[in-house]
């Protein structure tokens, strides 16, 4: 079985120490994939040199939590660095992304974050790419925006809203990115989702070294040693598959085509390299 991680962070500091030790664990786990997004203009090379370099794939965006800190002729720098690898054939490029918003940080700057998020919209439709979004809290100003600012699809990561809200993503091109959140038992309102789900808008994620499942949190907590030993990575997306397999009631050889087949279609450009 192959798996695709659709939204990996292994360029986080977090792996500074073992980062292709963790990249070659997943990938004897099964995970032939990873989709590593961009949080800011000054991690784009890194995330861009790491996707090549491990034979992953990338996005490139702003992050609603580092709205704070950017500057509007960042987006002058994301638009021209999409349009350069654009033209360059970079397969590897498959998104714009992780963009969105966050209306869980109070300190956030609402205003901001919508002035990122429009603008990266429409910098995705002009370049027709899908997006990667950020949904905390959000999805029903996502959803406004998308509609007043159309573009190709994409992936609503860790998503946590209703079913209505769902099927608002769904009819916009749309998959919606599952993963540690659903293994915790009391995760009662996400596995009903979940399981309401159709099978064509399920996709795999880890969001690494983020939300880690209920059993990292349990190893940690045995240890008594914190979040630093809670860290999360791609390996983990084969037992985190296997809890969703089981809410769908589904083997994990159906999920597993499935979700890897999701995530190439809604990043068409991944059926343009031999390595996905």
């Amino acid at each position: 079985m192959n798996w695709i991680d659709s939204h990996c962070h292994l360029d986080a500091l977090e792996f500074e120490r073992d980062r292709l030790q963790v990249r070659d664990a997943a990938r004897q786990a099964g995970v032939v994939s990873c989709v590593i997004p961009a949080v800011e203009v000054s991690n784009f090379k890194a995330v861009r040199d790491l996707a090549h370099q491990t034979h992953d794939f990338y996005a490139l965006g702003i992050h609603p939590l580092y709205t704070a800190q950017a500057h509007e002729s960042d987006l002058d720098v994301l638009d021209a660095e999409l349009t350069q690898r654009i033209a360059l054939g970079d397969t590897r490029l498959v998104a714009v992304g992780e963009i969105g918003l966050d209306g869980w940080v109070e300190h956030l700057n609402w205003d901001t974050q919508m002035q990122y998020y429009k603008a990266q919209l429409k910098i995705a439709r002009r370049l027709s790419l899908p997006v990667i979004l950020h949904v905390r809290q959000s999805a029903d100003e996502l959803l406004k925006g998308l509609r007043q600012i159309p573009v190709n699809g994409g992936i609503a990561h860790a998503f946590t809203g209703s079913f209505q809200q769902a099927q608002q993503f769904m009819d916009m091109g749309f998959c919606l990115g599952f993963g540690g959140a659903v293994s915790f038992d009391r995760a009662l309102r996400l596995r009903r989702l979940l399981k309401a789900l159709p099978m064509s808008a399920i996709v795999l994620e880890t969001d690494s070294p983020d939300i880690a499942p209920k059993w990292i949190y349990v190893q940690a907590h045995e240890r008594a040693s914190g979040r630093l030993q809670a860290r999360n990575d791609p390996s983990q997306l084969l037992p985190i598959a296997q809890v969703v397999a089981d809410i769908k009631g589904v083997s994990l050889e159906e999920l597993s085509t499935h979700s890897t087949a999701n995530v190439r279609r809604v990043f068409p450009k991944m059926l343009l390299s031999k390595s996905a």
